[in-house]
């Protein structure tokens, strides 16, 4: 009795992580018995699917199995067809929002001339735009490794270039021969000043998804 309880209460608060299209409705429940949940969360017990079948087409809904591995299976009385489309708008928007926050990647070098750090400065403002975070490198190679003020410098002018698009969320930290920043997208249009990029500090880990060369 206690495990009808839990599967009822589960699935009056939500439905599992099974794609809409996957679920099982109506003549394509073909189990012997079943436990039913009605249209607005009651629990009329355990029937056929036959006999289940009937009550949703008395009611204008459908049957639909969404607890397929308990036991026994639960189904429950609604629209399938806007349950359908809900649950497509929710992956929508879900997936919307993974893309948002992915971390993107722009590296640099000492060496990187005037125009290419525009162009680099117009594909961070691009991220920015939507949505994303950015991890801005400046890679180091020989005796370059020599002189880490350099990278800060460049690190500096990107962050004051960026202006009031962007706020700094780590300090400057080298790993290896790179020295880098994660600046993400200014959420509010109001007045804030970029922190100072100054020395850098030791390796704070992140994961890009995509990197600039």
């Amino acid at each position: 009795m206690w495990y009808s309880r839990f599967i009822f209460f589960w699935i009056v608060g939500g439905y599992n992580s099974i794609p809409a299209q996957d679920y099982r409705v109506n003549e394509q429940i073909r189990i012997r018995e079943i436990l039913v949940i009605g249209a607005d969360g009651e629990q009329l017990g355990l029937m056929p699917p036959v006999e289940a079948l009937q009550k949703a087409r008395e009611a204008g809904l459908d049957l639909v199995e969404v607890a397929p591995t308990a036991s026994p299976p639960v189904c429950r009385l609604m629209d399938y067809g806007r349950f359908r489309y809900l649950a497509t708008k929710k992956d929508r928007e879900s997936r919307k929002n993974q893309k948002t926050n992915l971390l993107r990647e722009i590296r640099f070098r000492p060496r990187t001339d005037t125009h290419d750090r525009e162009a680099k400065l117009k594909r961070i403002r691009g991220f920015l735009a939507g949505g994303s975070k950015v991890k801005l490198t400046v890679m180091h190679r020989g005796r370059e490794m020599a002189h880490p003020e350099i990278g800060t410098e460049i690190l500096r002018s990107v962050v004051e270039s960026l202006g009031g698009e962007a706020k700094v969320e780590t300090a400057p930290s080298m790993e290896g021969r790179f020295m880098n920043i994660i600046v993400a997208p200014l959420v509010r249009r109001e007045e804030q000043t970029p922190k100072t990029v100054g020395e850098p500090s030791s390796g704070q880990e992140t994961k890009p998804e995509e990197n600039q060369t």
